[in-house]
């Protein structure tokens, strides 16, 4: 599936809830549903500065793919991070970079967050998206 369609898939899902709390609680069980992140990998290179709770992302490239795996200590912000690993993880670095993240001002999720929240969302995205730039930058050499 490609990027856009995983978006369009999220924004259907968030859909059907009027209410913000039973879209919190859908954070909330997506970021339930995330494997856990092996403890190895929960290290201070791969914790994502500008997040008022921890978060970890690791990302790991898989036949020019780039695969990522995170965990965070706070029920919300997992179910965050757990949104935008669904919607771009297993794509190539540029198809990361070009990419237009719609769906997160499409279910509302950045005016329903906090200040902190929301500036840890753009904190997540942003990492995404060097790590998406590191892996480029070695296919170039």
């Amino acid at each position: 599936m490609s990027i856009n369609e995983l978006q369009d898939e999220v924004i259907a899902e968030f859909s059907d809830f009027d209410d913000w709390m039973d879209r919190y609680q859908l954070l909330i069980d997506l970021g339930n549903e995330q494997e856990p992140l092996e403890e190895k990998y929960k290290t201070e290179q791969n914790l994502i500065e500008g997040c008022q709770s921890r978060v970890w992302l690791q990302a790991d490239e898989v036949d020019g793919k780039i695969v990522f795996k995170a965990e965070s200590d706070a029920l919300i912000v997992k179910g965050i991070i757990a949104l935008l690993i669904k919607v771009l993880s297993g794509h190539t670095p540029d198809e990361i970079l070009n990419t237009d993240l719609y769906f997160i001002d499409k279910i509302g999720l950045k005016e329903h967050l906090s200040p902190t929240r929301s500036n840890g969302l753009l904190s997540m995205v942003k990492q995404i998206r060097m790590y998406a730039l590191a892996f480029k930058a070695k296919e170039g050499k």
